[in-house]
């Protein structure tokens, strides 16, 4: 594929499935649909090259204090936005299917013993699911990357972290949804997607997230984008576990 023609994508989970924000070789080409499964994202016609996604990639067999590695080495960047990066648990707490059994598992796989919070168990179908895409498919590792959203308008802010929320009690938060949408249009991503409602099955702060994914995919693209930490370890699939910015 020439480098004129190659697209990259940034993706964030959303109520119907996967928000994907596909971006064209200029830029200005912005192409923004909601998808049932992340494979249909690996299959999109635009196939992009780069797909930077709000979702862990490359779990571990155990967990310390705050997670994996990398959530740790990122939280400290992120001032009071930092409780958006949740612990991740084991693997085989992730694989459980029953809250419960899942929390049980949660305890004997960390040290210190921690449960599986529910705000993550609630997703834990959709790291499955980009867990499974990975390990049965080796072009996807190399084209697959996780981002998250606080980390890339971090990145987009000039390595400062966002004196705003994006969200107040579970609802959109005005002043901090305008500070990212000033952030998106400062990387040169069109006012016109920036600005627009998020198609359905998507909430507004979704389309921003993976306008912000879509952000770091174009640096990942571009060589320029940096692994917390660095180097990345590896799970035993042999998927770097880092968050990218």
């Amino acid at each position: 594929m020439r480098s004129a023609d190659i697209w990259i994508a940034g993706v964030d989970g959303c109520r119907a499935g996967w928000i994907v924000a596909l971006v064209g070789p200029d830029g200005g080409d912005v192409h923004v649909r909601v998808l049932a499964h992340f494979a249909e994202i690996l299959d999109a016609p635009e196939q992009p090259a780069v797909i930077a996604v709000d979702m862990p990639v490359g779990l571990p067999e155990r967990t310390g204090y705050g997670g994996r590695a990398a959530e740790n080495a990122v939280r400290p960047l992120l001032g009071a936005r930092q409780s958006a990066v949740f612990s991740v648990p084991s693997r085989a707490a992730l694989e459980q299917t029953d809250y419960r059994e899942a929390c049980a598992v949660a305890l004997a796989t960390s040290d210190p013993p921690r449960k599986i919070s529910k705000q993550l168990f609630m997703i834990a179908p959709r790291i499955r699911e980009v867990d499974a895409c990975l390990r049965n498919n080796p072009d996807a590792v190399r084209r697959v990357f996780e981002v998250h959203p606080e980390l890339a308008f971090w990145r987009l802010n000039g390595g400062r972290s966002l004196p705003e929320p994006k969200k107040v009690k579970g609802k959109p938060y005005d002043p901090g949804l305008a500070q990212r949408r000033d952030l998106l249009i400062n990387a040169g991503l069109p006012r016109s997607i920036v600005g627009s409602a998020p198609p359905p099955g998507a909430g507004p702060d979704d389309l921003l997230d993976a306008l912000a994914c879509a952000a770091i995919a174009r640096r990942l693209h571009a060589g320029i984008a940096e692994p917390f930490p660095n180097p990345p370890p590896a799970d035993r699939y042999g998927l770097p576990m880092a968050i990218w910015a």
